[in-house]
């Protein structure tokens, strides 16, 4: 029977208007999470922060350090260089996921002439868009910066008041540098899925433009005798602003923080573009 001739029936309830881009969302997450080689190695990426607090445990109990005849002095010291380690280690977990995920997300539905269908009902073009968006932005902020925010409210509980004044600047740096990162890399992976169809050259595509962007910022540095190439370099710029926001020495050839700031939103919004751009409806008008 032609589809034209279907009769359809809307089954439960409508979503509220505010919350229809959630549609997109729970039906993507529940195919993710229905196959097992995902749903393992989303348990595996939180094997590091369960051993950053056994870390920060073993700080505060004298009796567990004496059972493993070790000292304080001999743990990782409890400063701004451990939860930016933890942190690192988390975003590299997250892009990954995201590197993989991201590139099925919008390209079958281009590839099956999907759109139409979705944006002929009460659906905009921005509901599609941060519907597919709020999946990566979801699983890579439980990677990222809510387990590293755990370990910090653990320092936090057993080392007292006088620690979280101390160190004000640490939640500051997680949540401001995991913001940006998982928004260059979601709207990237939507971006490249959306143009490439064929999901195997899309991951690809999303870590070599990372390659290649590093590739081309260091030969501009080193022809035009300029630290101003690492602007196209984006993994460089989030290093100089992971050491900035969590009050580290400058690493070598450092932008300023406001430069570094605008070049990462104008990258976001660069890959908006490319992804509004094919995200659009359709008419076909009969002759």
């Amino acid at each position: 029977m032609a589809v034209y001739r279907r009769r359809y029936q809307a089954a439960g309830r409508a979503a509220a208007g505010r919350l229809r881009f959630l549609v997109f969302a729970r039906y993507a997450l529940r195919e993710l999470f229905a196959l097992r080689v995902f749903a393992l190695y989303f348990v595996l990426c939180f094997a590091a922060p369960l051993v950053g607090a056994a870390i920060i445990y073993l700080h505060f109990n004298p009796l567990g350090l004496k059972v493993l005849e070790t000292t304080v002095r001999e743990l990782l010291p409890i400063d701004r260089r451990f939860f930016l380690a933890f942190l690192l280690i988390q975003t590299g977990a997250g892009s990954l996921l995201a590197a993989v995920v991201g590139p099925g997300l919008v390209a079958p539905d281009l590839a099956n002439n999907a759109l139409p269908l979705y944006l002929a009902r009460p659906i905009s073009r921005s509901d599609y868009i941060l519907g597919k968006l709020s999946v990566l932005v979801g699983l890579m902020s439980l990677l990222t910066w809510i387990p590293v925010m755990l370990l910090y409210a653990e320092q936090c509980a057993l080392a007292g008041w006088s620690w979280f004044a101390a160190n004000l600047r640490i939640p500051v740096g997680i949540l401001a540098c995991s913001a940006l990162w998982i928004l260059v890399v979601s709207l990237l992976t939507l971006a490249v899925s959306a143009w490439v169809r064929w999901r195997p050259i899309a991951t690809l595509s999303v870590f070599g433009y990372f390659f290649i962007s590093a590739a081309i910022g260091t030969l501009a540095n080193r022809l035009l005798h300029t630290s101003w190439g690492n602007v196209l370099n984006i993994a460089k710029l989030m290093r100089f602003l992971w050491s900035d926001f969590f009050g580290l020495q400058p690493l070598r050839d450092a932008l300023p923080t406001g430069a570094v700031v605008l070049v990462i939103v104008l990258t976001c919004l660069g890959f908006l573009a490319m992804l509004g751009r094919r995200v659009r409806a359709y008419e076909v008008v009969r002759g």
